[in-house]
């Protein structure tokens, strides 16, 4: 498993953000698409895998498959264009602006949601037997979780509104770490490794992701949870996604670049 030094993979950063930047609307939407959707179905697979055993560790052991998957097949998820298109844009590559960085994170976000939320009608039909039933033991575990992450934030108002920040900070710092394990190696049982352990420890932790959550909400309330699209963006969606932002860009992003693509000289110890 053959591993690449950082002041090489930081470069792969760059050239990726700088690509992602340009990359046609079609692409962009479609990638997005895909990836979104993967990472929902990787979600239900969690899920159910907590729920069969009673042990939540176990689902978040099994979650990183999906994002593996997706990021081998060159898709996109908001989250890693957060670190990766800023890169090109601080590096001054020739064409890059923060106009086009802000198109690449808005075609890729929409692209997750569309692709998240049609998963979640695709398998709310399959949970509620083309919505004839109610759902079973996985579908209440879905209104559980998701009405718990938006009006189990707004009982403690600001605090939960931070705590909801906090944790997208926390989580987007761990999923880049996951991207970036993907241009560590040239093998794909290296990427895989390099991907799995820090996606495992986001999950693990529960902290908050803008993508997954894109796929929880629109469940939750599909399987019949009682709170409202407002109650979701207000008390997870808005406060995750800017600590996704700060976590990607900040933690791991500019941390990268800043030490191995903009390296100090040595000390002179002479």
């Amino acid at each position: 498993m053959s591993y690449i030094k950082p002041a090489e993979f930081v470069q792969t950063m760059i050239d990726a953000g700088e690509n992602k930047v340009f990359m046609s609307t079609r692409d962009t939407v479609l990638r997005g698409i895909m990836a979104g959707a993967i990472l929902a179905v990787a979600v239900v697979v969690a899920i159910t895998a907590a729920v069969q055993t009673g042990l939540p560790i176990v689902g978040a052991l099994v979650f990183p498959v999906g994002f593996v998957v997706l990021n081998l097949m060159g898709f996109d998820l908001l989250t890693a264009v957060f670190a990766l298109a800023p890169l090109a844009l601080f590096d001054k590559r020739k064409g890059v602006t923060k106009a086009g960085v802000l198109r690449n994170w808005l075609l890729v976000g929409l692209g997750n949601l569309i692709g998240a939320v049609s998963v979640a009608f695709l398998i709310t039909l399959t949970f509620t037997m083309n919505f004839s039933v109610e759902p079973g033991a996985v579908g209440q575990a879905f209104i559980k979780a998701s009405t718990a992450r938006s009006l189990g934030f707004a009982e403690h108002g600001m605090d939960g509104w931070i705590t909801a920040f906090v944790k997208g900070i926390l989580c987007n710092w761990f999923v880049c770490l996951g991207v970036v394990g993907a241009m560590v190696s040239k093998s794909v049982s290296g990427k895989t490794l390099a991907m799995w352990f820090p996606i495992f420890i986001f999950f693990a932790l529960v902290f908050e992701h803008a993508v997954v959550n894109m796929f929880l909400f629109p469940i939750g309330m599909m399987l019949g949870a009682e709170f409202t699209i407002m109650d979701w963006l207000t008390w997870n969606q808005l406060p995750v996604t800017l600590g996704n932002i700060i976590g990607g860009l900040v933690f791991t992003g500019m941390a990268l670049y800043v030490t191995h693509a903009k390296t100090k000289p040595a000390r002179n110890l002479v």
